[in-house]
């Protein structure tokens, strides 16, 4: 559920609430009482992958650089699905 800020344009009060998308934007000021409850757009939180194993262990390139003194044992695909 999202959570949308809001501010009054009668008192300048702002804060916070969490409200399906389905729900109609609150209208009345919760400090003031006036009808001017207005929703901001705000940065929010944004979208974060926490955990291990996105990227770095999924997709990772298991292969030695080019410039490697070791020989590589076969060619490798970035992707891995290459069918070499």
């Amino acid at each position: 559920m999202p959570t949308y800020h809001y501010r009054c344009n009668e008192c300048g009060f702002e804060h916070e609430a969490m409200q399906s998308m389905s729900e109609a934007p609150l209208t009345t000021c919760s400090s003031c009482g006036e009808d001017e409850l207005k929703r901001v757009i705000s940065a929010g939180a944004g979208f974060v992958l926490k955990g291990s194993g996105f990227y770095n262990t999924d997709y990772k390139n298991s292969c030695k650089a080019e410039n490697s003194s070791a020989p590589a044992a076969a060619p490798c695909c970035a992707g891995g699905s290459c069918g070499l």
